[in-house]
């Protein structure tokens, strides 16, 4: 990388959400953007369970580093281990990320780790993570035209990874090398993510956007003002299909239609090669009160109920592209995926 775009890349990457501090992880609470910047001190396992739980926490690759982090609080404080990777396990059940990242740590125990070693695994997710998104972002601008905008959903940013983001990473990637000169996010209903922390992201790293109505997108793709839809994952199946916020889906369905290309940008630890097809994916149900309120104020009628799933699964046929840190899959299939993933 040439000065000059590592200059640029630095003036666009300013957030650390998820912080160790030898003793205990401070997490940026996510739950109080944009109004405030409030940081909560989890000092044992349970603390980091119960704010993956509550989204203080939030995006896949996050998670996994926060649970990480979790398991060496337990250590350190002789906690029941089984107890606290069982909590852990089931603080999200559909990003990979987690089951991954708590895997790899299991591993180091079951070896024999001390507090010292497994706190240098955590560190070294982490760390991984990071040079993962950097390199993602250069592989997923590479592939947009100069002077493009683009879509974007829900948040993938440095708040919901160590650091840079996956489709954020690559949005800022693109900024930086002039590939991209404007940014559309959708408010992404019912927690806003995209609202809330995708444009404190943007607006904090100066980088041109524009706030739309999840509603308005097909609307904004047939006016011809988007050339990408750019989103991360909660899960990628072994064929391709990508599980990923709510309403990921009906973009994919809308870009399909109006001719926008379609990328999906996320780690290779968010691949489950053991997972068939987005039909295997669990998809996890909140509770309804999030739909029928709005930053806790209840704006729907006593009495009413409401579905609220989390996640959508986007067929791999309506994928332009996978892009992860070892490398990118274009139209993704399941021998395209075994090519790079192994079966």
């Amino acid at each position: 990388m040439t000065t000059a775009s590592a200059s640029a890349r630095q003036s666009h990457d300013t957030i650390r959400a998820v912080q160790w501090h030898g003793d205990h992880l401070r997490l940026l609470d996510q739950r109080l953007l944009p109004a405030e910047e409030q940081w909560l001190d989890c000092r044992h396992a349970t603390a980091v369970t119960q704010a993956i739980k509550d989204l203080a926490v939030r995006g896949a690759p996050a998670i996994g580093i926060a649970a990480a982090w979790g398991v060496v609080l337990a250590v350190k404080q002789g906690a029941p281990l089984d107890q606290a990777l069982a909590q852990l396990r089931a603080a999200r059940p559909t990003a990979v990320n987690l089951m991954w990242a708590l895997d790899r740590m299991k591993v180091r125990i079951s070896a024999g780790a001390d507090a010292a070693a497994l706190e240098c695994e955590a560190q070294a997710i982490q760390d991984e993570d990071l040079a993962a998104n950097f390199h993602m972002g250069e592989l997923g601008a590479a592939l947009i035209a100069p002077g493009s905008s683009v879509m974007t959903h829900c948040n993938t940013g440095s708040l919901a990874t160590s650091g840079y983001g996956t489709a954020l990473g690559v949005i800022r990637a693109g900024v930086a090398a002039g590939r991209i000169n404007h940014v559309y996010a959708g408010e992404t209903r019912p927690w806003q993510q995209g609202a809330r922390l995708t444009m404190w992201e943007l607006v904090r790293d100066g980088i041109p956007a524009k706030l739309i109505a999840d509603s308005a997108a097909a609307h904004l793709m047939k006016a011809g003002e988007v050339k990408w839809v750019i989103v991360g994952a909660d899960r990628i199946a072994a064929n391709g299909d990508t599980a990923n916020k709510i309403g990921t889906y009906q973009l994919a369905i809308a870009a399909h239609h109006h001719g926008v290309k379609f990328m999906v940008v996320a780690p290779s630890s968010t691949v489950d090669m053991a997972t068939a097809s987005g039909d295997d994916i669990d998809i996890e149900l909140r509770d309804s009160t999030e739909l029928l309120s709005v930053a806790g104020h209840r704006t729907v009628v006593e009495g009413a109920q409401a579905w609220n799933p989390v996640f959508d699964v986007t067929p791999a046929s309506l994928i332009e592209a996978i892009v992860t840190e070892r490398g990118v899959i274009e139209h993704p299939t399941t021998e395209r995926m075994r090519a790079v993933f192994g079966a």
